[in-house]
């Protein structure tokens, strides 16, 4: 299969985006007119309708200048209210274009790794609530909740300071039309940027929302209409995995189909990336350019967008199951802290592990491993990086093939530090370029 996969071109528009000109007249005489209230609102009306068309006519190109300029006048107040005279102000707004740049390059990187440190034992604590493996979870952006999602099909919203539930979605049983909830198991959520919708997959900084499935299809959607959008197909198993961030693609693991894509929504194609070894399970984007993701045979590896082959392979991680000579353990779930060089992995050997991504990605270095029993469903890094949580199970998320019964189903609370201040600027960040 090539590396490179590009479809039809669609139309997107439909025959909303061929609009009507309309001309508005002119008053034929020179003299100003008393106009009622009436006319205004319906020239008020007419001017939003004229406003609406002539957006739905502008051309890819016109609409990213359009917002380009929304963006900068956005950043000019901001720091306009920060900064005290036009020189810094100017500089602040530079700045602040040119870590965006690089955020969207891939070159952006905060170095903390070397600042995680071993946590002690007592200081993990354990929420209970769900009454099956938890299979899913999402931090909050503003690291205050956790909602968890699991086999029982209850979603949980949870305070991470004090530990206690502050909503539930219980899951329904069959036949219990009254009232929303999941019939079946959760096995996948994201929150959106701005905390409002909780989903699948959302494109960071918008309500674009991706959903994928075991139909082997993903599908796009625009939560502010509440509408579907379009379906990308390619797939040859059922998706697993599923990440996005800024840019307007996502990626996926397609399970025992062996391999990663890349979907870019608007040039309506993709980039397939082969698997060496086994089933992909699970994957997550580290920045826009690089991502993570774990087999079925133990293996964890390090990818970059622009090449075909992974950069690094790391055989085994997690060692092999007890009293199965040659079973290695899968890695069941893994997570990064965006824009860093720190990734963990999960699975159910008895281990959570973190490792640290090298110079230019091209190596992984174990940095500690905390004892934790069970399956590692799901693993999420707060924002600053000072806390990881994880969704624990006595199953695997996707099946029953082993059970380990003395393990307590919930989501751990795991501290990488001894306080969790935010990340300082100065020394935590070094620019890398990946040229």
């Amino acid at each position: 299969m090539s590396f490179f996969i590009k479809g039809k071109k669609k139309d997107r528009g439909g025959s909303a985006s061929r609009g009507i000109k309309r001309k508005i007249g002119r008053p034929q005489n020179g003299r100003n007119e008393e106009v009622s209230s009436e006319s205004e609102n319906e020239g008020e009306q007419i001017q939003t309708k004229v406003s609406e068309e002539a957006e739905l006519q502008e051309t890819a190109q016109e609409k990213r200048l359009r917002l380009t300029k929304l963006y900068l006048e956005q950043l000019r107040k901001e720091e306009e209210e920060k900064a005290e005279n036009d020189d810094l102000h100017k500089d602040a707004v530079a700045d602040r274009l040119k870590e965006h740049l690089m955020e969207q390059r891939g070159c952006l990187m905060r170095l903390v790794a070397k600042e995680v440190q071993q946590p002690d034992p007592s200081s993990l604590r354990l929420l209970r609530g769900h009454k099956l493996p938890v299979t899913c979870l999402v931090i909050t952006p503003d690291d205050s909740h956790i909602i968890s999602g699991s086999k029982d099909g209850a979603i949980i919203k949870w305070n991470v300071q004090s530990g206690k539930k502050v909503s539930t979605i219980a899951g329904l049983k069959k036949g219990d039309a009254t009232r929303a909830g999941h019939r079946t198991q959760v096995l996948c959520m994201s929150i959106s940027s701005d905390g409002k919708y909780l989903g699948l997959s959302f494109r960071k900084g918008t309500h674009e929302l991706y959903s994928a499935s075991y139909d082997r299809s993903v599908k796009v959607w625009n939560v502010d209409e509440m509408a579907y959008v379009e379906t990308l197909f390619g797939h040859q198993d059922a998706i697993t995995g599923l990440d996005s961030l800024g840019r307007e693609c996502c990626v996926t693991a397609g399970g025992r189909d062996g391999t990663l894509r890349v979907w870019k929504i608007v040039e309506e194609s993709q980039l397939v990336f082969q698997a060496p070894r086994a089933s992909v399970d699970c994957v997550q984007l580290i920045n826009e350019m690089h991502m993570v993701s774990g087999d079925d045979d133990g293996s964890l590896m390090l990818w970059n967008v622009q090449k075909k082959k992974p950069l690094v392979i790391v055989p085994h991680v997690h060692g092999s199951i007890q009293g199965e000579a040659g079973q290695m353990c899968w890695v069941t779930s893994v997570a990064a802290l965006l824009n860093s060089d720190l990734v963990a992995s999960g699975s159910y050997d008895g281990f959570l592990r973190l490792w640290q991504c090298g110079k230019f990605f091209k190596s992984l270095v174990p940095i500690l491993k905390i004892e934790l029993a069970g399956f590692i469903n799901a693993l999420k890094f707060s924002s600053d990086g000072k806390f990881i949580v994880a969704g624990v199970g006595q199953e695997h998320r996707l099946g029953r093939w082993w059970r380990y019964k003395d393990v307590k189903n919930g989501v751990l609370i795991i501290p990488l530090s001894q306080e969790m201040p935010p990340l300082q600027a100065d020394g935590d960040e070094a620019r890398e370029s990946n040229s």
